[in-house]
């Protein structure tokens, strides 16, 4: 019994990177910046969001996320103020234009590329395999050679 509740305290870390401190008391106002929070990336921790980070870093971000939205910013307009004052590497989901785009759309045209450079070698690997038919000195030697 033990066991099992250690485990699931163990599952929950992640719910404790929110501090009880932090949360803010309207939850409406307190939903909006877990969802804000869960496309943020940690700085630090690289690949967790700032909802479930321990970070120093990510409680700063979380503040700063809580403090706009109870100054009255739209959840684009804090997401935009983060990303002006960290860039966007701080966004999970980066978004797809400019550069990004460039960055979206280079593996399927790598791909593409890698399977049509495929298709030229397989070509003319066939056709250089199967020469045309023999000259007629070609057939003379070969039909000399079948006669030893």
């Amino acid at each position: 019994m033990i066991f099992r509740v250690f485990l699931l305290l163990l599952m929950a870390g992640p719910l404790w990177a929110v501090e009880p401190g932090e949360i803010l008391d309207d939850p409406v106002l307190e939903s909006r910046a877990r969802d804000i929070s869960k496309g943020l990336r940690c700085l630090i921790c690289r690949n967790e969001s700032i909802d479930e980070s321990d970070a120093g870093l990510a409680r700063d971000l979380r503040l700063l996320v809580r403090e706009r939205i109870v100054d009255g910013d739209s959840d684009e307009e804090v997401v935009a103020f983060v990303v002006e004052r960290y860039g966007e590497y701080v966004l999970l989901n980066p978004r797809r234009n400019g550069i990004n785009l460039a960055l979206w759309a280079a593996p399927p045209i790598l791909l593409l590329a890698g399977l049509a450079a495929a298709g030229v070698f397989v070509v003319r690997r066939r056709r250089s395999a199967w020469p045309d038919a023999l000259t007629a000195p070609e057939r003379a030697r070969l039909a000399e050679l079948m006669d030893e």
